[in-house]
């Protein structure tokens, strides 16, 4: 279970979705003056170096980020993301990739802080050092789950929660809901992203059928898939599920979901944007 090493995959076309959607809550709940919370439930280490050996191996970034960082047709809802990205990086050069705390990093406010969960030994180390000198951030070596509900709700009322889990067990496709379940109880008017992958697609259908027979109201998916499904190895798509979206997210990943999949796609890509459960 704490094999996984996101390293491998940064900047990959999961990535751009989620990292996407991620920018669009936070900058959503920076429109109001009162401060928020970030919660990341499987943290990684925050930064990834793309010249890495863990990175050259796949080059996943190479078929993500690297197709659109540069691109000057960028469509308008993209350019928070890839404007992120290339602050990190000179104009031609891409070495650097934020992971979901970095992004956070980056984009919150002096009043508004991060609480981050992460179990694997090196990258809690990794992520220790990157936010050593953030005074708004707590670092955890705890399961990401466990960590999350002891603190929700937070005394400031608003909060977006990034679950993150590597499923490298099947059981963490149930441990989603559950979790989510827990949370929605004790805060229910947090915005909660999940991210999955799809390697089989029968689990994401009983996953999705899970969350709209939990009594959770507002859900909504997005999707993005750079090839069919398939019974071989591999991720050909992912998506993001959010609960209590910002109202504007919708209109926003519609705007350039397409995009990403004439980019991204390897033919036969396609995307997904529909609301699993009304409010």
């Amino acid at each position: 279970m704490l094999s996984y090493r996101h390293a491998f995959h940064a900047g990959n076309f999961a990535d751009v979705l989620k990292h996407w959607v991620l920018i669009e809550c936070i900058e959503y709940l920076k429109l109001k003056d009162k401060p928020f919370v970030y919660y990341d439930t499987h943290a990684g280490p925050g930064m990834y170096s793309l010249d890495s050996e863990f990175a050259q191996k796949t080059q996943e970034f190479e078929t993500g980020i690297a197709q659109i960082w540069n691109d000057p047709d960028l469509p308008e809802a993209l350019q928070a993301y890839c404007e992120l990205v290339k602050s990190l990086n000179d104009a031609q050069s891409l070495l650097q990739y934020p992971g979901s705390p970095g992004i956070a990093k980056w984009q919150l406010r002096e009043t508004d802080r991060l609480i981050l969960s992460e179990l694997h030994s090196t990258e809690h180390a990794a992520l220790s050092e990157n936010f050593a000198h953030d005074k708004r951030t707590e670092v955890w070596k705890e399961d990401g789950f466990n960590r999350t509900l002891k603190r929700l709700p937070p005394n400031e009322r608003r909060a977006l929660i990034l679950i993150d889990p590597p499923y490298e067990l099947k059981a963490d496709y149930e441990r989603v809901v559950e979790f989510l379940a827990a949370a929605h109880r004790k805060f229910a008017q947090g915005i909660y992203a999940l991210w999955y992958p799809v390697v089989d697609r029968d689990r994401i259908e009983k996953l999705e059928d899970a969350l709209q027979r939990s009594g959770i109201r507002n859900i909504v998916l997005f999707e993005l898939g750079i090839e069919a499904d398939t019974d071989g190895r591999g991720m050909t798509s992912s998506g993001m599920i959010v609960i209590n979206p910002p109202w504007t997210l919708q209109k926003r990943i519609d705007s350039g979901i397409n995009y990403l999949v004439e980019r991204l796609g390897k033919g036969g890509g396609f995307s997904r944007s529909e609301r699993l459960v009304d409010e």
